[in-house]
């Protein structure tokens, strides 16, 4: 008889805190908390976007989420995150349903986890 064991999915987020560092070098640390609570709303929103995008099989509306996903991802350090976003525009545009299941799966997971990771960065800084 086989043995079936459950796997926990984890992978570790990075986060550029270099890029952190010159947001708030640049803007001071209360503007900067300011600027990266804003963009992680709209993170936030267009993780959503996506997430009902793939749900209602709408491949175009999920490229166009992931992309912005990506653009913002990048404009504040989380380097985990905009890579999976544009893994996954890529396989909306070109409409591979194995590859888009996967993917968005691990666009969630990473982008909950990279949302947790910039958030606690920016409260310590």
């Amino acid at each position: 008889m086989a043995k079936i064991m459950a796997l926990a999915v984890s992978e570790p987020v990075r986060v550029d805190s270099r890029r952190v560092g010159d947001i708030v070098t640049e803007l001071g640390e209360t503007a900067a908390q300011n600027v990266i609570g804003l963009a992680l709303e709209q993170l936030a929103g267009a993780l959503t976007a996506a997430d009902t995008a793939i749900g209602r099989a709408d491949l175009p509306e999920a490229a166009r989420q992931c992309d912005l996903l990506a653009r913002l991802a990048w404009q504040i350090g989380l380097l985990s995150l905009a890579g999976v976003a544009m893994d996954l525009g890529g396989c909306a545009d070109k409409r591979d349903p194995v590859a888009l299941g996967a993917i968005h799966a691990r666009l969630m997971r990473v982008g909950n986890r990279s949302l947790t990771a910039i958030w606690d960065r920016t409260n310590l800084a």
